[in-house]
């Protein structure tokens, strides 16, 4: 799925988004917090962090931009649990 439609997704609220950004991006976001992190169980948490904090930041009903935020949103969830990139 292209990178416009999932966001789409998320301006409808349609919880497919988040399964498709998990699809489309969840192993690259997985491989950078286990780099930083090196526990599976907190990488998965961080990962999940990032999809919650892009659905809560993406306001319904406004047109689509680039998914890139979520590896931006990464960036800022592990400075927030302190880990310094």
């Amino acid at each position: 799925m292209e990178d416009s439609e999932i966001v789409k997704l998320y301006f409808d609220r349609n919880e497919a988004a988040i399964s498709e950004s998990d699809a489309k991006y969840g192993g690259m976001l997985m491989n950078i917090s286990y780099n930083i992190l090196s526990d599976r169980e907190d990488s998965r948490e961080c990962v999940n962090d990032t999809y919650q904090k892009a659905w809560s930041s993406i306001p319904p009903n406004k047109t689509a931009g680039r998914l890139y935020r979520l590896r931006v949103k990464l960036k800022s969830v592990l400075e927030k649990e302190g880990v310094v990139l």
